[in-house]
């Protein structure tokens, strides 16, 4: 049984590490707002552009000639696996269940017979694939000494995935990052970007766009050879954005789990505490009678 002077050591640790963990939930929550908003704003651009690129997508169809970042280059076996991650912990799951659902999509392919090659994007996806997978691991980048990922910053991930597209590296290239929702729930997501792949719209008029027809000038072929870049970078950016809110939100909910599991368990060593307190002064008190009746 541990004395008292140990239960009490370990009563003030626990109550340091309730402050560290509630200072942490503080400042996840200041920083979610600020993160949460970029993510939300840059959201109608993206889903603007990817249906701009599926309408210009529809109208080349049965066409030959189509540009190879919508096409793809007639191949499948060689996948590189874009994964974005946190440069930090602390998060609760939200790298392992992003890391997951990369493991699990890449071991789908080797077992198809496909070769695989992986690009991470943060600190947290390379520690979490590198025993795995470190031969698969070609690229790897993080942001640390970033304070704030800028659209440069998804431009350089993408500019590397286009040289690396260009120099017959890789095949089919699928983005995995996590999608924001609250704070309480952000959902992994894999997203195809070459050859490019578009959500399917239903319906009419503004949201499926299928009852407008668009004369482009230029023609198609020269709005997409200059959009379809930039759409990457773009993608790219919206999953940084989202995965920055993603994980303010994760580490919001985590501090604020583990601060309400240090303050149960608080509460536990102080009864143990004052159990112990009392029951060695019951003691003394017995042996303090028990020698003045001696006498």
């Amino acid at each position: 049984m541990a004395s008292l002077k140990d239960l009490k050591n370990r009563i003030a640790s626990v109550k340091a590490t309730q402050k560290i963990t509630k200072a942490m939930k503080m400042v996840a929550a200041a920083k979610l707002r600020r993160a949460q908003s970029a993510a939300e704003a840059a959201r109608p651009y993206s889903a603007k552009m990817a249906r701009v690129l599926a309408g210009l997508a529809r109208s080349l169809e049965g066409r030959e000639g189509a540009p190879p970042l919508l096409a793809g280059n007639g191949r499948d076996d060689v996948h590189l696996l874009v994964v974005a991650t946190a440069e930090r912990g602390l998060c609760g799951g939200f790298n392992s269940s992003i890391a997951r659902l990369a493991r699990d999509h890449a071991r789908r392919l080797q077992n198809a017979g496909k070769e695989v090659k992986i690009y991470t994007v943060g600190k947290k996806g390379y520690d979490a694939l590198k025993n795995e997978f470190g031969p698969r691991i070609v690229e790897r980048i993080d942001f640390r000494n970033t304070r704030q990922i800028g659209f440069e910053d998804a431009e350089q991930v993408g500019k590397r995935i286009l040289e690396m597209f260009a120099d017959g590296a890789f095949d089919v290239c699928t983005l995995f990052y996590s999608e924001f929702q609250s704070v309480i729930s952000q959902v992994p997501t894999a997203q195809q970007l070459i050859p490019a792949s578009f959500p399917q719209e239903n319906g009419a008029g503004e949201a499926g766009g299928t009852d407008h027809v668009y004369d482009y000038e230029p023609g198609e072929e020269e709005i997409l050879g200059a959009l379809l870049p930039r759409n990457i970078s773009v993608q790219v950016f919206r999953a940084l954005l989202e995965n920055a809110a993603s994980e303010q939100g994760a580490r919001m909910s985590a501090m604020d789990n583990a601060t309400r599991n240090a303050g149960e368990m608080i509460d536990k060593l102080t009864l143990s505490y004052n159990r112990q307190r009392q029951a060695q002064i019951t003691k003394e008190l017995i042996e303090i009678i028990s020698g003045a009746e001696a006498l």
